[in-house]
């Protein structure tokens, strides 16, 4: 039985894993409007109005879960029916207004949303424009502010309100980092599912294609109950052709970026990381001045991915991780046709139920060996430590200063240190989800992760240094190189 955090990781499991059930069973086109009452069996309400209205977004989901609008390149997209639970009004007086003589709080308005009745303050929220002045210019702390979940969260200010108080999302402004679906109590926003193009290649795999399935080194933090070794075999059971570590890949990029620090850092002062897809957009987005320094190294994903292509030219790849922004990636015209399709690990989870596996019972198989630094990558500090061990190795005469940024805000503290000449140090690793990997938005759960698990698995690895792990590879032929302009 599947624990889950709450209820909306329930029904999105439960409707990912129908439509994993149908698509391999190749009935989904018949049972695709039955999947809303198979989910919601039980006509009793949990949370919403109605049990008609709960089957709408459930409804909603399915098509997000089948692959969302086509027309939209962003990979997290609103349910909208879902989205009318949160406060209406952002700003409101509370009791503890005093009806001072100064009125500050109107005097700060900028639009005059504010008047007094007695001895009252009072917001109009029609004129309201929710710039929260009239909060700072309080003494009392008098104006209540209650932002929604989903914005308070998002870094990039990407998400707004439309007339109709639904959320929507600024392309423009996003960087997929999948933060918004985990904050949002409601679980109206969603991330694009791609099971049923896997599902449906997988089934048509032919002797002339392998598939093979690249597992993120995040998932030693996420199928707790079982061993990584299991999950493996569950993995071939669903068809895949073979299973490869990203941290051979991150192996990969460690040897590259660390020959690549000492030429930026000479001409350019310092460099940051590039293998965290949020974090490279963030900085598009918010410091453009800033991409020349960003490692022109591709993400160990790109980088792996290229590699089993160009040894196997029957292959596809399918990467199977915890995030979100890896998906919007893969779309990227400079590493397009590298990786074909991106999962997460919620969403395999719920292709190894839909197929009836039960991993408990599945024998321990071998995961391709990387070295423990490669598996180090899932965890925040673990590029940093990688890159280092390179420099080290390889005798290469340059001098490592890190910044290690857990989490946006502490990326965008070094980011603004950075841009004003003021970093101490010369090289930015930037991880968009507290924890690095581990704390993806797409992990399986979202509480505190014990970073010691990363290293318990990275132990578990046969070579202990990157060099050792590459050894075998032949890697002269593969172009570890993109640009993010």
């Amino acid at each position: 039985m599947r624990k889950f955090e709450n209820n909306v990781q329930m029904i999105k499991y439960k409707v990912l894993k129908e439509v994993s059930k149908f698509a391999m069973e190749g009935t989904l086109h018949e049972n695709l409007e039955n999947i809303p009452n198979i989910v919601l069996a039980d006509p009793k309400t949990r949370n919403r109005c109605c049990i008609y209205k709960e089957r709408a977004i459930v409804t909603e989901r399915v098509k997000i879960g089948i692959g969302g609008d086509k027309n939209n390149p962003n990979i997290i997209e609103v349910l909208e029916s879902a989205c009318d639970e949160c406060p209406i009004d952002r700003f409101t007086i509370t009791e503890a207004c005093r009806g001072c003589l100064a009125h500050r709080c109107s005097e700060a308005c900028p639009v005059g949303a504010i008047f007094h009745v007695g001895q009252r303050a009072y917001i109009n929220q029609e004129k309201c424009i929710e710039c929260g002045r009239c909060r700072d210019a309080c003494q009392y702390n008098a104006v209540s502010d209650v932002m929604r979940p989903c914005r308070g969260a998002c870094p990039t200010k990407a998400l707004s309100i439309d007339e109709d108080r639904k959320v929507v999302i600024d392309n423009d402004k996003c960087i997929q980092c999948g933060v918004c679906i985990i904050q949002c109590p409601f679980g109206a926003l969603m991330d694009k599912s791609y099971v049923l193009e896997v599902i449906e290649l997988l089934k048509n795999e032919k002797e002339d294609t392998h598939v093979y399935a690249v597992v993120a080194p995040a998932i030693a933090s996420q199928f707790t109950e079982v061993k990584i070794e299991q999950i493996i075999t569950a993995i071939k059971k669903l068809g895949f052709y073979d299973v490869v570590e990203a941290a051979l890949g991150a192996d990969m990029v460690a040897l590259h970026e660390a020959h690549e620090f000492k030429d930026t850092i000479n001409e350019k002062g310092f460099m940051t990381t590039s293998c965290c897809p949020a974090f490279v957009e963030y900085i598009k987005r918010q410091y453009p001045t800033l991409l020349d320094h960003v490692s022109s190294t591709v993400s160990p994903m790109i980088a792996i991915s290229r590699y089993i292509k160009k040894t196997d030219p029957m292959a596809k790849v399918v990467f199977i991780g915890p995030c979100t922004a890896k998906k919007a990636e893969i779309q990227n015209e400079n590493v397009k046709g590298s990786t074909d399709y991106v999962l997460t690990f919620e969403e395999l989870c719920a292709m190894i139920d839909a197929a009836d596996i039960n991993v408990e019972e599945c024998e321990e198989d071998q995961l391709n060996n990387a070295s423990f630094f490669g598996r180090s990558f899932a965890k925040s500090g673990g590029v940093t430590q990688a890159v280092r061990h390179i420099i080290e190795e390889e005798g290469i005469d340059v001098d490592l200063t890190a910044v290690c940024c857990d989490g946006i805000k502490e990326c965008d503290k070094a980011l603004k240190l950075a841009k004003v000449g003021r970093l101490q140090g010369n090289f930015i690793e930037g991880m968009a989800c507290i924890g690095g990997c581990i704390g993806g938005a797409a992990s399986l759960h979202h509480g505190p992760k014990d970073k010691k698990a990363v290293d318990q698995y990275g132990e578990k690895a046969l070579e202990k240094k990157a060099k050792d792990a590459l050894k075998v590879l032949e890697m002269k032929d593969i172009n570890l190189h993109t640009t993010h302009k």
